[in-house]
């Protein structure tokens, strides 16, 4: 009688207790499938512009990046990346911007060209 009784009380919590857990799991699931689109959508997108920088800034400028206006960026703009890692949003309409592009396409074709050299056999 006993037996009859707590196997039927064991079975209701256990579909009980599956139903919660299940439920619990699929919303953590959830919540890290929104986390992650929402950390992919807005990662590096610049939001404003600087409106320009220093020469002695400029000139620690390594690389630069194109960012387009899609998806969860809504401007275009020119990530400029300097040798320490940070970075600076620009106008890509802005002149010194072009500019600086310029240069840094200039200064990164020289260093490739001075790796590329086969060096000399003594």
């Amino acid at each position: 009688m006993f037996y009859g009784y707590f196997s039927m009380l064991f079975q209701s919590c256990s579909t009980d207790f599956t139903m919660r857990f299940n439920a619990l799991f699929l919303l953590l699931i959830f919540s890290c499938l929104c986390y992650t689109l929402a950390q992919v959508s807005y990662e590096d997108c610049c939001l404003k512009y600087v409106k320009s920088l220093q020469k002695n800034v400029q000139k620690h400028a390594v690389k630069y990046r194109i960012q387009k206006a899609d998806g969860g960026c809504n401007i275009p703009a020119v990530i400029l990346i300097m040798k320490r890692g940070r970075k600076f949003c620009a106008d890509p309409n802005e002149k010194w911007v072009k500019n600086l592009m310029e240069k840094i396409d200039e200064k990164n074709n020289n260093t490739f060209k001075k790796h590329s050299r086969h060096p000399k056999r003594g």
